[in-house]
């Protein structure tokens, strides 16, 4: 089971000091908490992608190279990559480029983003997102997977014998997560291709997400990829903690209620019964994280947000301190209980590079 740490690069305002950080301060802070959240103990962080205001992540690969070379361990992922707006050559290109920078330890999470003027930005039409998202995302499969590709589609020029540079590192391409809060293609697309799913499920009701991983969990079944228990599922959270949940509450509410994504709707009280948003001890971070196996079933990658909405660098700072200490290693141990054996981990480059070997030496061996 995966731990770590997604961020969307959103600058708000404070609005205990009135203050909003500069695009400079926000770009740093967002290292800071990569190199944070590899100190306590996570195992993934994780950036947004966007090219609007207030957020500042338009370029995830230079910031993940950044931090890449400022750690060692942590897996340096994307909480979107725009398969929709960007040219699917340059991405297998940038993050095959990311992958031997940070030797290997890279994924990404495609996804069509929830911005609907960057279509245009981009020269793409917003009523072809799902189109763009299925033959972008079998582009970039070919890329990575066929040195020379001949290729023809409906959204792009076509390419004749051409080689993507440089190639994925040891010939394994980096695992991909298609993340989605609504679409049902966007599952079935992950199934068909056997990736991963993951249904950042921080601002809709807990039904629905059962049902989108649901749909997933059957079709990945249905092509051969394996049992619907061994298909590939990760989830969000929000979390904001103190030692009581009276302090939490009180602390966070002023953030909650003045948060472009969710205030102004129901109640603190409300949204944390609908969604997965915690605010209060760490033992009930603890409690209510451990109640998604019960809806979603074994998965591998619990991702938490504990940033923006105008909460400053130093309480997100203390907010790492108490998953790392206090949250995460009892949820690893209460998460590896009564794990069925046939559900899988999630890929890394390392097990990803193994299976290919062994596959290779099963080959040999029969031929």
């Amino acid at each position: 089971m995966q731990f770590g740490i997604f961020t969307v690069g959103d600058m708000t305002q404070d609005p205990a000091t009135g203050r909003t950080p500069t695009e400079h301060e926000r770009i740093k802070a967002m290292v800071t908490i990569a190199q944070k959240a590899e100190e306590v103990g996570m195992d993934v962080f994780a950036t947004g992608e966007h090219h609007n205001p207030p957020f500042v992540p338009s370029s995830p690969t230079t910031m993940l190279g950044w931090i890449a070379a400022r750690t060692e361990r942590i897996i340096l992922s994307t909480a979107t990559t725009l398969i929709t707006t960007n040219d699917p050559v340059k991405i297998a290109e940038d993050y095959a480029m990311l992958q031997h920078l940070a030797d290997g330890r890279v994924d990404l999470m495609t996804g069509r983003g929830n911005t609907g003027p960057v279509y245009p930005w981009f020269g793409k039409d917003i009523r072809q997102g799902i189109d763009l998202a299925i033959e972008n995302y079998a582009l970039l499969r070919k890329l990575w997977r066929e040195d020379v590709v001949d290729w023809e589609g409906r959204f792009r020029t076509p390419l004749q014998s051409f080689t993507s540079t440089p190639r994925p590192l040891d010939g394994v391409p980096p695992f991909v997560w298609h993340g989605s809060i609504r679409s049902p293609e966007i599952a079935e697309q992950a199934a068909y291709y056997g990736d991963g799913f993951f249904a950042n499920n921080i601002f809709w009701p807990r039904k629905h997400f059962q049902k989108l991983i649901g749909l997933y969990r059957r079709r990945y079944a249905h092509y051969g990829h394996g049992t619907p228990e061994q298909a590939v599922v990760g989830v969000g959270g929000h979390v904001f903690m103190r030692p009581s949940s009276q302090d939490a509450v009180r602390e966070f509410r002023p953030y909650f209620d003045r948060s472009p994504q969710m205030g102004g709707g129901p109640s603190l009280e409300q949204y944390m019964d609908e969604t997965p948003l915690t605010v209060g001890s760490p033992q009930q971070v603890i409690d209510k994280t451990l109640t998604f196996r019960e809806s979603f079933g074994d998965y591998q990658r619990q991702l938490f947000n504990v940033d923006g909405v105008g909460v400053p660098l130093k309480t997100v700072l203390e907010q790492l301190d108490i998953l790392g200490e206090e949250v995460v290693p009892v949820l690893r141990e209460e998460f590896s209980k009564n794990r069925p054996e046939h559900v899988p981990d999630a890929p890394t480059h390392a097990s990803l590079l193994a299976a290919r070997e062994a596959e290779e030496a099963s080959a040999t061996a029969a031929g």
